[in-house]
Parts: C-alpha cells; structure tokens; sequence
C-alpha cells in the first residue's frame, strides 16, 4: 500500500478481486470489460504474481488497471529478413535482447483499458496516476522486471494519461492500429457501392462460396472446444508475420471467453460437408462488433474464400443488430484498408528502470515501434507519400 493524498494503491489477484459493478462505473459498456478480463484470467490459471492494480480513497475505486508480465524480446517488432537476423543474434547471445517487463494493460486486448471513477477533478486524476505508478514501480522493483511498459493506449484515455506518463519519464513507442469500419447510414449495398469497383466484384466473387457452406451463429463453444483451439493455431501457423508472446492465447481462452463474457461474446462456424473449415469470434458492444479472432483451416480456407466469406457475414451482422461499427485486430491492414477500414492509431510508453539507459530508449522508439516493421503499413505509407 502506498498511500498518497489520501490514497491507496494496492495490487490485486486479478481484476476479478474487484467488484464488476465498481469496474463498469469507470468503463462502461465495454465489449472487453470487466467479465471478460475475469475469462481471461480464469483461462490463463492462478498468477505468481498480481496481476491487477487498483488506487482507492475514502468513497472508493478510483483508478484500476489489469497487469501482464513477460519476457520481452526486443527483436518483437520486426518481421521478415531482418526477424531472422535479430533471431540469429539471439541464439549466439541468450538474453542479450529480452528484458523482463512488467506491464499496464494485457496481451489479450488491442486497447489498454483504465478504469477511472468519472468526472474526477484533472488533479486527483494525477494523484491518482502518481500513487499508482509509484506503486508500479515498486512492484517492478521487487519482481526484478527491467521494463515498465504501458501497452496499447489509446483515445479517450490517451488524451489525459498520454501527458503524465511523458511528465513520469516514460518514451513513446508506436504501437500497431486496429481497423474500423464505419457503416453508419449503410445497408449492405451502400457498402459495397462504396468500395472501389474491382474490390466489390472481387468481393461479389467470393461470396459464390456460401454456396457450399454451412454458417452457424452460436454463444459456446460446447462440444467444439478442441476444434477451434486448432483452427486458431492452423491461423497462426499460416501467418506471415510473429509478434511472439502478444498472440498467444492460454488454454481454454474460447471456452472461458464464451462462458464468462456471456451476451457479449459471439461465435460464428463455417462448416464444409461435417468439417469445421473457420470460426470467428465476435465481441459485442452497444455501437460495435469487434471481429476478435478469426482461425481457419488451410488450404480449406482459402480455397473456399473464407476470409471474404466471413467479412461479408460480419457486415450483415453488424447491420441485421444495429452496430455501426465493425472493429478488426492489429494485422492484415492492405486487405482491410482495400475493404473500406481506417486505422486508428494507439502508443506504448515504456520506462527503463535502469535510468541512465531511458535516453537511449527514447532516441531508439521510432525503431522499436511496432507500426515501422509491419509489411502492410509500410507500404501503404509509400503509396500515401507518391500520391
């Protein structure tokens, strides 16, 4: 505890030691809220060490914040040629590049969520902020992490945190965007009289697939736990690119999720004959559908079309329940932003602990960032500089 104009800042278990009704008081609504971090939590097992942090005063939850811990490899970001250089380095050196962090926000979320009682006054905001980070870096301390890192923030909690996080030391590091698709106004055919005409016959093309498809919309996962499980690592597997820890689920993550995250969580299973060829998990919240992840069978799913099959499918979706907007991960952006997407953009901050080593954190971030080395982004922004 580390009390602090009257506060204190404790860790927790988990989010789940906190009341549900104190967490949507600070957030809510949210599609990835409180229940399903507890899913999270459940699926991932009993932690070694908190895994959440919590700042209180006299009327109760002020601010709170899910933890992650990992060993983080410098060589993260990079994709391709210059992946398996860093890789090579890293096996004549071991541990030259991985540094223990102990970091705000989860692997599991494109979006760092911080829970903060509403209309709090900007200056307990930043006592608040104050007595947390200084618990943090206790706990750091204490667990021999090197790097205190805030993953994924992003608007509206970017605009106040954003600030007092550069005032505490921290360096900026581009994170990767999530892609939006606004269909507000639209039905389905306004949408595809949007897209430019090669991509809607492309599209229009693809959809001759459902054909010999089965689709089923179901709420679990029961009796299909294991076969999901595979197609998520079939994906993975197929992927061209790595981001190491940061895409790895912990066992039972879909039944936990579906189970715990009941009425926002949402499956959808394309069948081909008896045999499951893709799912798709869906989060669901007031004003969107977050396309959380999708795990195909391949060459299956390529050979029929899964891909544009299930985006055309979420679009009705998103439509037939009223949700303007259809939220999609931190890959695959040449195909999204071909599909009518935006980007919206999110910052890691991250602080040595060893504070003589920050300035050179700070001239190194635009390197360390992860939208530098993704294939997709860096050419698109050629494109938008020729244009």
């Amino acid at each position: 505890m580390t009390p602090d104009a009257g506060l204190r800042a404790v860790l927790l278990p988990g989010l789940a030691a906190l009341p549900e009704a104190a967490w949507a008081a600070c957030l809510p609504d949210e599609a990835e809220g409180w229940r399903y971090h507890r899913a999270c939590e459940a699926a991932s097992g009993p932690p070694a060490r908190p895994m959440a942090a919590a700042v209180f005063d006299a009327a109760g939850l002020v601010l709170a914040v899910p933890l992650f811990r990992l060993a983080y490899r410098l060589n993260t970001p990079l994709q391709g040629r210059l992946a398996r250089l860093a890789g090579g380095l890293e096996r004549l050196l071991p541990g030259l590049l991985e540094w223990r962090m102990l970091g705000v926000g989860s692997a599991l979320t494109e979006r760092c969520p911080v829970a903060l009682r509403p209309g709090l006054a900007d200056g307990a905001r930043r006592h608040a902020v104050a007595a947390l980070l200084k618990l943090l870096e206790q706990e750091a301390k204490a667990s021999g992490a090197s790097v205190l890192a805030v993953k994924d923030l992003a608007a509206p909690e970017a605009k106040w945190l954003a600030p007092l996080l550069r005032e505490a030391g921290h360096a900026t590091v581009p994170s990767l965007p999530v892609a939006v698709l606004d269909l507000s106004g639209m039905d389905e055919a306004a949408y595809l009289q949007s897209l430019s005409a090669a991509t809607r016959k492309d599209l229009r093309r693809k959809q001759r697939s459902r054909a010999v498809l089965r689709i089923e919309h179901r709420d679990s996962t029961e009796g299909l736990s294991a076969a999901i499980e595979a197609l998520y690592r079939s994906t993975q597997q197929n992927s061209r690119l790595r981001y190491g820890d940061f895409e790895d689920l912990p066992p039972g993550y879909f039944d936990a999720v579906t189970r715990d995250a009941a009425g926002r969580a949402h499956l959808v299973l394309y069948w081909v004959g008896e045999r499951l060829a893709a799912f798709n998990l869906l989060l669901l919240q007031a004003d969107r559908v977050i396309d959380k992840f999708l795990g195909m069978a391949y060459p299956l799913g390529r050979e029929h079309n899964l891909y544009g099959v299930s985006w055309m499918e979420n679009v009705r979706f998103a439509l037939a329940t009223g949700r303007p907007l259809l939220q999609f991960g931190q890959t695959a952006y040449a195909e999204k932003l071909r599909l009518g997407c935006r980007l919206v953009g999110s910052t890691n901050f991250a602080r040595l602990r060893w504070g003589p080593a920050q300035p050179l954190l700070r001239a190194a971030s635009p390197w360390l960032g992860f939208d530098r080395w993704d294939p997709d982004l860096r050419a698109a922004r050629r494109m938008a500089g020729a244009a």
